[in-house]
């Protein structure tokens, strides 16, 4: 079976509405990261103590996850109808194919890896 990473990188007040639209689709495994980049936005000026400084880094969240069961476009029609504003600075999506993924506390690889296993709780 097929893996398939998709990193979705947007503004940090969507992160929420984002995780429930994946949940609701079946992507529940995700990384969430706190970045900064720059693109057409090329960032904004601020002025602290009466100077002016050129903030080109702007804030965003990261999201990443990895699919194999739920169709890669159907993930990347969720996140683009609950992400587009219209805006400059409503993100990127990436897509890339995985060679394999391992489950370090059981050796599980490829699909498995990434698969709840059925009767499976997480520790508390």
């Amino acid at each position: 079976m097929k893996l398939t990473k998709i990193d979705i990188v947007t503004r940090p007040n969507k992160l929420e509405e984002l995780k429930e639209a994946l949940n609701d689709i079946g992507v529940l495994g995700m990384t969430v990261s706190q970045v900064y980049g720059c693109g057409l936005q090329k960032g904004h000026k601020e002025v602290y103590r009466g100077r002016s400084y050129d903030i080109n880094l702007v804030p965003k969240i990261k999201l990443e996850t990895v699919v194999c069961e739920v169709p890669v476009e159907k993930v990347l029609e969720t996140a683009q109808r609950v992400l587009r504003t219209g805006k400059m600075g409503d993100g990127k999506i990436f897509v890339y194919e995985l060679a394999d993924a391992v489950r370090i506390r059981t050796g599980h690889r490829g699909a498995e890896a990434i698969m709840d296993i059925p009767g499976e709780k997480p520790e508390a």
